[in-house]
Order: C-alpha cells, then structure tokens, then sequence
C-alpha cells in the first residue's frame, strides 16, 4: 500500500444539478452540496486560525503599540469570524453578529 501522488482536486463550485427547492430529488447532488458547504466552513475556518495567529504574532511585537499597529488585523478577523461556525447558519443575524455590534473595539 502506497501513498497516492499528486494532489486532490476538488469541484469549487456548488453542483449545477441540485435543487435547493427539492434537495431529496438528487440524492448524489445533495450530498455533493453538503460536502461542498462544508468544504466551504474549512477554508472560511483556516483562514479565521491563520489571522489569529497573525494577531497574536502583532500583538507581541508591537507591545504597547498593539492599539495602532494591529487595528487592521483586529478588523479582519472580526470580519473572518463573522458568521463562521458551525452552529449560526441558522440563527438570526442578530444573535451572531453585524459589523455594527463589533464598535465596542473601535480604537
């Protein structure tokens, strides 16, 4: 048994053959979807780690500074992590979040 070579690709887009109206009617496309969706949270997840990091990595550097120098990278992983979970696809938007409801961190 040995490892595959070369790397996965997969569709990046949706499948053109569901029906989000009658999602039973395919099921080969239904669970095409479901598996592009959560493809979809994995990379909207990784890139929300990646900017924590970032943010973590500025705020050690900067110091005392960290007010000014990451304010960019504080609005960026606000905005990654706005509407990223698992459990708030289905939550108003005022239970997880608008840009508006983030002003408490206005510098």
């Amino acid at each position: 048994m040995g490892r595959k070579k070369g790397v996965v690709e997969f569709e990046e887009s949706p499948p053109d053959d569901f029906d989000p109206s009658n999602p039973y009617k395919d099921p080969v496309a239904m669970l095409e979807m479901r598996e592009h969706i959560v493809r979809e949270k994995w990379i909207d997840i990784e890139k929300a780690k990646i900017l924590r990091e970032k943010l973590k990595w500025c705020y050690r550097i900067e110091g005392v500074n960290h007010l000014q120098k990451c304010r960019h990278l504080v609005h960026q992983y606000l905005d990654a992590t706005r509407g990223v979970g698992w459990g708030k696809d289905h939550r108003p938007i005022s239970l997880h979040g608008t840009s508006s409801s983030f002003s408490c961190f206005e510098y």
